[in-house]
Parts: C-alpha cells; structure tokens; sequence
C-alpha cells in the first residue's frame, strides 16, 4: 500500500510518501496563508520527488491544526445550543458555566436544560418529556441556530436519551448539526458536555475545511481514499472528521511523537519536536504518546478528550532573539512561515535561531555571509540559552531517573547540539517530516469507557465486555479486525458509588483496512 501523509503546521506543511515501512520521498513546503495553496504544492513537489503517478497513491492521510486555532483564536465558530437532560439533578451548574466569557459570547452562550439522564449504573433520573423538547426546539429555531450539542447525565453507560432527544430535535428542525455528547468525551459530565459544545460550534468550518483538502487531493489527481489523523494517534475517515472535528484537537504533536518512534525505532522515550514556532515535548509508552490524566484545556475550556501528556514552549527555528540586560532572550515570538522572507540568512531584518545555527556553521542554509557579524561569545551564549530551554523541558517530561533517550525531530532540530540534560540524543533519518511520518503511519482506533458493577459481573468480565466493546469500535471505524490489539486498559475503582462500582477504559488498534 502506497500512503501520502500530510502535517499542516503554523510554519510548514510536511509530505511524505510511503510503501510500507520505507519512505520514499519527504518534502516541507510554507504553509500558505489560505492553506490549500500549500498542501495542493507539498502534494505536487512529494509526488514529483517520489516519482510515482498520482494515480499509484492509495491513502492520503491529513493532520491539521485548523479546528485547535479557530477556538484558540475565537473565529469560524458557529451558534450553538447546548442542550442537557438531567433534571432535577445538575441546575446548579449550567452548561458552560466555567467557559471563557469572551468564548461563551461568540457561540452566543445559549443553554437549555431538560428532564432525563440515567445514574451511573443506568437507572432513570427522570423520564424524557417530548413536549419540553418541542419547546427548546422552537426557542432554537426562532434564535436561528444551526448547531445542537445534546449531553445527557452518565451517556457513556447510556446513551438511549441522548440518541431520542436528538431524534426529536432532527425532526422538528431539518438540516440542524446534532451532536451528542457519548458520541465524543468520557465519563465527567462538564468535560464531556464541554467537548460537545465546542463540536458542534466547529460543524460549519469543518464541512469547509475538509471540502477544501478533498478538493486539493482531487486537484493533484489522487483517487485515494483520504482520512484525518486524530489526538490519539489514530486515523478517522473524512466523513467522520467532518462531523467530529473536535478529535482532530492536538494531532500535530501526537503525529510528530509516532512518526519520531517509528523512524527511530525506539518505543520507550523522550520526544522533543522543534518547529519553526514552537518545542513539543512528551514522552512515549509502547511507541504511542503517554496520555494526558487530567482535564485538558482547549482554548481556555476545561475537556476529557483522548490528548496527549504533551506541553510546548516558544522555541523553533524561526524564534527571535535578543540580547536584553538580562542576557540572550530566545521566543516566544516567532517569524513563523515568514522565515524565508524575514530571517537574515534570507535577505530579511530580523535575526533568528537558523541564523545563530548557520553563523555557528552548524547548518547549511541561506547566505551565511549575512550572519558574518555575530560574535562567537553571542553565538555560544544563545546556544547556551537553546540547549538550558530544552534541558528544562525534558526534565518535566521524566517520570523516573531512568535515562531515557530523547529523540529530537521536527525541522528546528537543527537547534539541537550534542546530549540533552546528559541524555543520549537520536535523531533519525527523515526527522524533519517526523510529523508527516506519523500521520502516513497511522492505525485505526476504538475505545469504550464505561462504569461497571462488579457486583452484577465480575472483574474479568467486566474487562472482557469492555475490550469486545472496544475491538468493535476500532472495526466500526475501519480497522483489520485481525490485526487488532489492546493498547491500553485503565480500571479504577469508584469508592464512592455502591455496587462495588469500577470505571473501565480500554482502547484498541489496528492497522488500516482498505477494501
């Protein structure tokens, strides 16, 4: 099988063409401002460096950090009702109650609260009442809002209210975007409802964005199938994508961690991927990125989606830096994409990093007669300054004294001199596209998270059921269910409910399907 994978970072967007486990052939091209215009070129320039026909490619699959900035950055996000069944219980926190003011504006801060939910061993809070329904659905329609986020109480264990609600909702209000909350986020009512508030207001961008990569595929003469790489490391075809554009949520990272073990081949390590904007850093269990255990922010709002233990910093080949009264200053602020223009290496006025590694005469690039004026003593101290940033950064990332290797990629990698904080430092071959690596790498996923009562089934049952529910998820979305495997199972007793009550997690993978 012949893959194409694509990163669509701040700074550069990467290709990669694979067979197999070989690349044949990687390119970085600017991300353009529109996007588009940079994935259709970092198509076109993998195609010709690979020398294959459009038509040999099989898979194309996308990284993207489009739908992360537009809630970021508070643009393209559309109107959204948030709908949730629980009455009586939950009044005294109402949807959206710990979200950014500025970001609860934008959406239009509409919130309704209705009867239903279930207890988490699945008994009825209260009764679903069609008629209350109506009367929201009404109130949505008069408001001219187009996209609903309906969460019930304890959905993972029961999502029969969920799925009514949005049954009555699509009948009174056709063409409406419906999302439910089971669908997307794990137990915790708030991070769940919150994940399903910010899908749904992201429905409208994501038929763009996605209508727009299909049409740069298409445009490069690929008939391949084409899917979206998602926070945990896994793929999900583009018509889910579309109605799911919230599991695209810090792919970047995740993509950069699997391509950095994969072309490494190193499984248990620390990974420090430099950009041109910024440094991420975590660290890899088995091969996959360690998952993040608590609520993670998006954007200022508190959510429970599958994301990676992963933090940045300022750092990347395009970073400036400056001599202040306190020494050598180094990011956050980055040229970015406009390195090619702004950078002194390139003709421009600003220096950066690349220009510090190339007057050092560490990396070849640009005209290096345009970086003849930095002193040694600069340049020794602004690497200086570079290596204790990163140093301070895998320290973070350490659970244990254990000497990990740290595997450096990205296209900033070229920061990088000698040991990290006194660990041996990999950098593989194609380490600048590590990221497109990930992505073209990428399998297929299923997860279920659900409470059990020991007390009805036993423990090994309780993991039995859970792992079947989870294997057939990962089929659902279009694994080879003979290559499935569990990556990961979680169980942690919950004291404080009866029935000797136990959450279970478990999550499946395996390898692309293309029938």
């Amino acid at each position: 099988m012949i893959r194409i994978g694509i990163d669509v970072g701040g700074t550069n967007t990467d290709a990669v063409v694979m067979e197999g486990t070989q690349v044949l052939a990687g390119v970085k091209a600017p991300t353009s401002p529109d996007v588009m215009t940079g994935v259709v070129e970092a198509l076109q320039a993998v195609l010709a460096a690979s020398k294959l026909d459009a038509s040999a490619i099989d898979v194309v699959m996308i990284g993207t950090t489009h739908f992360t900035n537009a809630v970021v950055q508070r643009r393209d996000l559309a109107k959204t009702a948030a709908v949730r069944l629980g009455l009586p219980a939950t009044a005294s926190l109402p949807p959206m109650v710990d979200w950014p003011e500025d970001l609860r504006e934008t959406i239009g801060n509409h919130g309704y609260l209705a009867h239903g939910g279930n207890e988490f061993d699945g008994r009825v809070i209260s009764p679903l009442d069609e008629a209350e329904l109506l009367g929201i659905a009404a109130d949505i329609k008069a408001k001219g809002i187009n996209s609903i986020a309906i969460t019930s109480v304890f959905s993972p264990v029961s999502n029969e209210f969920e799925k009514q609600a949005g049954e009555i909702f699509a009948k009174a209000l056709p063409g409406v975007h419906i999302t439910l909350s089971s669908d997307i986020g794990r137990i915790g009512l708030l991070e769940r409802e919150n994940a399903a508030i910010m899908n749904a207001c992201l429905r409208d961008l994501s038929k763009l964005v996605i209508e727009a990569f299909r049409k740069a595929i298409t445009e490069t003469g690929i008939k391949g199938k084409f899917f979206l790489t998602q926070n945990d490391g896994t793929l999900m075809e583009a018509a889910f994508a579309e109605q799911f554009p919230v599991l695209t949520f810090a792919s970047g990272p995740t993509n950069s961690m699997r391509g950095a073990a994969f072309l490494s081949g190193v499984a248990e390590a620390i990974v420090v991927d430099i950009g041109g904007t910024t440094s991420d850093v975590g660290s890899l269990h088995k091969g996959f990125p360690r998952q993040a255990t608590v609520a993670v922010e998006v954007g200022g709002v508190r959510t429970n989606f599958r994301m990676p233990d992963v933090f940045s910093i300022g750092l990347g080949g395009g970073s400036l830096v400056v001599e202040t009264d306190k020494g050598i200053k180094v990011g956050p602020q980055s040229v970015g994409y406009r390195i090619v223009t702004e950078a002194l290496i390139f003709g421009g006025k600003t220096l950066t990093t690349s220009d510090v590694i190339v007057a050092s005469g560490r990396a070849d690039l640009g005209d290096k007669s345009k970086v003849a004026h930095l002193t040694a003593d600069f340049i020794d101290r602004t690497q200086a300054r570079i290596m204790s940033m990163l140093e301070d950064c895998v320290e973070r990332s350490r659970l244990s004294p254990e000497p990990l290797p740290v595997i450096v990629v990205g296209g900033g990698s070229i920061l990088v001199n000698g040991p990290i904080g006194g660990l041996e430092v990999v950098k593989p071959n194609h380490f600048a596209v590590a990221n497109a690596v990930g992505a073209a790498i990428a399998q297929v996923s299923g997860e279920v998270d659900r409470v059990y009562s020991l007390a009805e089934m036993g423990r090994e049952a309780a993991l039995d059921d859970a792992k079947a529910r989870a294997t057939e998820a990962a089929v659902a979305a279009g694994a080879l269910r003979s290559s499935i495997e569990i990556v990961d199972v979680e169980d942690v007793p919950l004291a404080y409910l009866p029935g000797n009550a136990t959450r279970i997690r478990v999550k499946a993978v395996g390898e692309l399907h293309v029938g």
